[in-house]
């Protein structure tokens, strides 16, 4: 019979069974939470490796039994931990105890190791401290001191929000009942640091005799194996994800923060209805499972960046199985998660969807400190949030980590109606036409869906960000910044699949961004590359060509911005006369007739040439007639000079009226175009360049009457001028082909 003590407690005898059961299992507990964190140790080995093996050198330090593991993290490094390798140079600051004493005799305990940092750190070392109460005072001077000197400070703590974590450039906290457990589970992070050290050790040594078999990039390391010789995983034994771009190995850094999510497709075949209710039956032939959410949005951006996800996983089967698919891609950065992986479960039969089944959630971020999230976050060109609404970008810790970037680095939002606003200074939020008619009634804005530009300003005012871009399917993309004028971006009609489309937008923007395009310019990469996205067949293309081996997406981007806009063929119209003799009034009157949106534009186009031509075709996107307000041949003189123009204006009145786009062609003689504009009165004024509102002197005329203004991105290195140049026709003396000298 067991003996108990007073109060109904065990005996002493089962004492350490007790204790080793409860102990077994909030291990159990820590090193689930650790696995989830595997990619930011990998991350710390390649960083070490980098300091160790150009001559610099690991400092640790900690107390007690913290001090013991510092002095076994040391051994490991100076011996060996796995398998010979070169020895490595690092210092436990505890150990020489002559020094210590001395110290501490003479300036405090607060000072033991602080000094020793100053006397041994140098400027891109690493030191690494350890404290299960992130309080000690020598610890924190440590870090503090170390910051100072520019060291890399890495800090093993239990708690997360403590004064060593804050001291700290990034952290790894461990939860634990005990001060045991917590200390115990640093000994498993200093094994598995030594393990991802040992492992880019010997892949550079390798690299550097030239019989390295590859290596993950630089910057930002991924969590596969780091020989490139990656098992298949049994979760991803069916994923449909391709294989890693060769080109993104050197691309820019992208960081994805945002909300993931586990898709699978069940596919199979209906043969019969259940005799329990008129529903079809499936048999299952396959399932395929790939990453959705921000995770198809990290994956998209690798085919042409160096991307870390940092976003929160369930510790669960879906979880592990998104972790699993998406690691020999790109560097995961795993947050602890509320609730259950969110799955989006599609069944199809002969290619069609029968139903789709949800579950999973809330999936937002659980204890996540600032620190750790900025962290992340740090080295990156852009940080793009792929928000899907789990929560991850309301306010908390990673909201507030990503409001410190937003000050310094390029932010994209891709924004989602029920997260976060996109935090002031954001660089260019993406939302859809509806997602951006939903936030403006939520900001109270007057907003129209006929005028994509200007709820575009209007969000760009109210959210305080530097631009914004409503994206409309087919229509294309209106951009537009709070003080100046929406520029719009055709998009070529392709008729497909659209799901996924605003992740291929917004993925292509970003990375384009990183590579130091300019705003419209990665507007204009981002649409063309959503196009080719939906005529391909969207996500499920996306997947089913991942399912062929070897073979990429055909719009993956490489270049990040086109040498052109896309090309889109305008509606044709009954234009007839290459210029109508009625005027303004009498175009305006003979196409309102007719019904529809009127749209004017206005140049010389003087040799037309390609970049006209797409202007041309983008201004008739914007509505029903478009009527080109052109030049007269006095008016091009006084604006280009005695040599222009080359082509006269009855010429190039016939060329722009020949076009299928153009319904009406109006010629005027007025340096500007103001008072044709005031007597066409045109629903929309598209104007071709890189304008302001101030630079549009026309644009108060336009809104007078009702209209708005859009601003229509260049084709670069196709002008008139630039032609001539480079044929010699643009010489002093030259005759101009004006109607005097071509009849």
């Amino acid at each position: 019979m067991t003996a108990h003590r007073p109060g109904g407690s065990a005996g002493p005898q089962d004492a350490a069974r007790r204790w080793l059961r409860e102990h077994a299992a909030d291990l159990h507990d820590g090193l689930d939470l650790l696995t989830a964190e595997a990619g930011r140790l990998d991350a710390w080995g390649a960083r070490l490796a980098d300091t160790v093996l150009a001559g610099g050198r690991l400092l640790v330090a900690g107390n007690g039994g913290s001090a013991a593991e510092a002095q076994h993290l040391t051994a490991e490094l100076v011996g060996r931990f796995d398998g010979e390798r070169t020895p490595l140079s690092a210092i436990s600051l505890h150990a020489e105890t002559s020094s210590l004493t001395a110290i501490v005799n003479d300036y405090g305990v607060g000072e033991m190791y602080a000094r020793q940092v100053a006397a041994h750190g140098r400027p891109g070392d690493v030191l690494v401290l350890l404290s299960t109460s992130g309080e000690s005072e020598n610890v924190v001077a440590a870090a503090r001191r170390a910051r100072e000197l520019g060291l890399t400070t890495w800090a093993l703590t239990g708690p997360r929000d403590c004064a060593l974590a804050a001291a700290c450039d990034d952290v790894l906290a461990l939860r634990g009942a005990s001060t045991s457990s917590v200390q115990e589970l640093h000994l498993v992070v200093v094994h598995a640091l030594c393990a991802a050290l040992d492992a880019h050790v010997r892949h550079r040594e390798a690299a550097a005799r030239g019989d390295a078999p590859g290596a993950p990039p630089d910057g930002l390391p991924g969590e596969g194996p780091v020989d490139g010789r990656a098992t298949q995983d049994p979760a991803a034994a069916s994923a449909a994800v391709p294989p890693p771009s060769s080109t993104a190995a050197q691309g820019p850094r992208v960081v994805v923060v945002g909300d993931v999510l586990l898709d699978r497709d069940v596919d199979g075949q209906v043969t019969r209805f259940s005799p329990d209710g008129p529903v079809p039956v499936v048999d299952t032939l396959g399932v395929r499972r790939s990453p959705g959410g921000a995770g198809l949005t990290a994956l998209l951006a690798a085919d042409a960046a160096r991307v870390r996800l940092v976003a929160p996983f369930g510790d669960d089967e879906a979880g592990g199985e998104l972790r699993a698919l998406l690691r020999p891609h790109l560097d995961v950065v795993a947050l602890p998660q509320v609730g259950t992986t969110r799955r989006k479960t599609r069944v199809r039969s002969g290619g069609q969807t029968v139903v789709r089944v949800d579950d999973g959630g809330p999936a937002g971020p659980d204890d996540v400190p600032e620190r750790s999230v900025r962290a992340a976050l740090a080295g990156a060109d852009v940080v793009l949030v792929s928000d899907y609404g789990a929560g991850t970008t309301h306010a908390g810790p990673v909201r507030d980590a990503l409001q410190h970037a937003a000050r310094d680095r390029t932010v994209v939002w891709d924004p989602h109606p029920r997260g976060g606003a996109p935090v002031p200074g954001t660089a260019l939020v993406t939302p859809n036409l509806a997602e951006a008619l939903d936030a403006a009634e939520a900001l109270g804005l007057d907003a129209c869906a006929d005028d994509p530009g200007g709820l575009a300003r209007a969000l760009a005012a109210a959210w305080g960000v530097r631009a914004v871009c409503v994206t409309a399917g087919e229509h294309g993309a209106f951009v537009a910044r709070a003080d100046g004028e929406p520029a719009y971006v055709p998009a070529t009609v392709a008729h497909g699949d659209p799901c996924g489309a605003g992740d291929r937008f917004a993925s292509t923007v970003a990375v384009a961004l990183a590579r130091g395009a300019e705003l419209v310019e990665a507007v204009v990469a981002a649409v063309a590359s959503a196009s080719a996205w939906v005529a391909a067949g969207g996500a499920e293309g996306y997947r089913r060509r991942a399912d062929v081996p070897g073979r990429r997406a055909p719009d993956a981007v490489t270049d990040g911005v086109p040498d052109r806009a896309p090309r889109v063929v305008g509606a044709a119209s009954d234009a007839a006369s290459p210029q109508d003799p009625g005027g303004p009034e009498a175009v305006a009157a003979r196409l309102r007739a007719a019904g529809g949106t009127v749209v004017a534009t206005g140049g010389c186009f003087d040799i037309l040439h390609a970049g006209h031509v797409a202007t041309l075709e983008a201004a008739a996107r914007l509505g029903d007639h478009l009527v080109v307000l052109l030049n007269g041949d006095a008016s091009v003189r006084r604006l280009k000079g005695p040599q222009r123009p080359v082509v006269g204006q009855a010429d190039r009145a016939r060329v722009l009226a020949a076009l299928d786009c153009v319904s009406a062609v109006v010629v005027f003689d007025e340096d500007d175009p103001c008072s044709a504009l005031d007597r066409l009165r045109p629903d929309v004024w598209a104007k071709g360049g890189d304008y302001t509102e101030e630079a549009l002197p026309e644009a108060e005329v336009v809104r007078r009457h009702g209209g708005r203004v859009v601003v229509l991105p260049y084709v670069d290195g196709r002008s008139t001028t630039s032609i001539l140049e480079r044929s010699g026709r643009f010489a002093p003396g030259l005759p101009t082909l004006t109607e005097e000298t071509t009849a």
